[in-house]
């Protein structure tokens, strides 16, 4: 089951014209196209055409059907527009060599040719463009994403029985994985990511992979085609990749950690060496308006009724809303490096969650507090979890939501979301995870059956 790689990307200029982008197609025996987007859930969605239909693509000429999707549009205005973003042509080296896949991945556009407001994509660059024109900042963004990887039954279903039973940085021939995450790598790099590093993480067949940090719009294009390459890749290999944020009761989940820095004419604005630990106030700042709204927006971070199985003091997952230098127990953690490196990681997204509106509220939050010259609390360099309630609340640490339906209401409330995400998409989110969270709501559970069963 191996497949042969070429030694590097496919090269292509970094602003291509439509003939440029048919000449590639051409000379690499493309015969299909995928047009990628990704709807408010964070899942990425296709149309899949005859390569004889790119050039109809490349003029934005391709339509959908918005009220198919969860979402988006009503049945009776629901014609959408495919706009091509021609810097993502990558061609799939997972597919066959000979009629290959090529994928773009797209904004999605009203009939009067205007962004439709229900794309994550357009939402956040909406959000960049404003906070480049009114500030002069662009944001970049480092994520550390952990999966699992399943074996599937004999009918091919998926299960939480996992590939391994190593722990962390093992190596083979405990950890199996390797050769699987080793194919992701290969895949990754020939699409033009540069990986820089990858592990087995804590928990049985756990694993993660860590690619350069981008500008804001990049980052969020790379961490969905990641899962969809990490998922693809482990199919053929027999094995189901999940961003599943705690599959397994008793073992860590899988955060996506967001390493985070913002930028003015070409410098780094988290950094200044003048001071003892060489951060400087809008850092500061940043990380106070982080902690103030984390509440709000932990819906969007963590968007399902599974993420907060995850968020549960013990399994290294942050509960707690404080910030610290180095201290992993920590919501907000700054990292050693400094100069240009100089960043705050935000530790409790989770990998299920859509990668667009995650970066558009984090920066909103950020933004406030640097507006509003939020300072943050003292930094806690103790291990929280250790902390005694008293203890806590002298420290003015407070915690994360512990369920969805909590995150929810606190996402009702928060004006940081609804300035993020936008009327549309703020509003169809809420509609569809109330929805989602009476649905787990009412269900009779296992727990339930073994617990109460016999005794009642």
């Amino acid at each position: 089951m191996s497949t042969t790689f070429s030694t590097a990307p496919m090269k292509i200029s970094s602003n291509p014209t439509n003939d440029e982008i048919l000449k590639q197609a051409k000379a690499n025996d493309v015969k299909f196209v995928r047009m990628q987007f990704i709807d408010i859930y964070g899942i990425v969605k296709n149309l899949a055409i005859p390569v004889e239909q790119l050039e109809k693509a490349l003029n934005n000429e391709l339509m959908l059907d918005g009220s198919s999707i969860k979402g988006f549009q009503r049945i009776e205005r629901s014609d959408l527009y495919f706009y091509p973003d021609k810097k993502t042509f990558r061609i799939l080296p997972w597919r066959p060599h000979e009629g290959k896949v090529a994928r773009l991945v797209c904004d999605i556009y009203d009939p009067d040719g205007k962004p439709f407001p229900g794309c994550p994509r357009n939402n956040l660059k909406r959000v960049l463009a404003q906070v480049e024109k009114e500030l002069g900042y662009t944001m970049n963004v480092g994520p550390e994403c952990e999966f699992f990887l399943f074996n599937k039954d004999q009918n091919g279903n998926p299960t939480i029985d996992p590939s391994d039973v190593a722990a962390y940085f093992d190596v083979e021939p405990l950890d199996i994985g390797q050769q699987v995450r080793r194919e992701i790598i290969y895949t990754l790099e020939e699409m033009g990511f540069e990986i820089e590093a990858s592990h087995h993480e804590v928990a049985i067949g756990q694993h993660e992979i860590d690619f350069k940090y981008e500008d804001a719009l990049s980052a969020s294009d790379n961490i969905a085609t990641f899962r969809w390459v990490t998922k693809a890749v482990a199919s053929k290999h027999g094995m189901h990749a999940t961003f599943m944020p705690k599959p397994i009761f008793g073992q860590n989940g899988s955060g996506m950690h967001c390493n985070q820095s913002l930028s003015k004419d070409g410098k780094n604005i988290f950094f200044d060496p003048a001071t003892p630990d060489k951060l400087s106030r809008d850092m500061k700042w940043y990380i106070g308006g982080l902690l103030k709204h984390i509440r709000g927006i932990c819906a969007i971070t963590n968007p399902l009724v599974n993420s907060y199985k995850r968020l549960v003091p013990g399994y290294e997952a942050p509960v707690y809303i404080a910030w610290s230098p180095g201290n992993r127990s920590a919501l907000c953690r700054v990292p050693d490096k400094r100069g240009s490196s100089t960043r705050v990681e935000l530790r409790s997204p989770d990998p299920a969650a859509n990668p667009y509106l995650v970066v558009a509220c984090m920066l909103i939050a950020g933004l406030d507090g640097m507006k509003n010259k939020i300072d943050p609390p003292a930094p806690v360099n103790r291990n929280i979890y250790h902390l005694t309630p008293k203890e806590k609340a002298e420290l003015k640490v407070d915690s994360l939501p512990g369920t969805l339906e909590e995150a929810l209401r606190e996402l009702e409330k928060s004006k940081i979301a609804q300035e993020a995400l936008g009327e549309h998409i703020y509003g169809q989110f809420l509609e569809l995870k109330w929805a989602e969270w009476d649905e787990y709501r009412i269900q009779v559970t296992g727990w339930e059956e073994a617990r109460y069963l016999r005794i009642y």
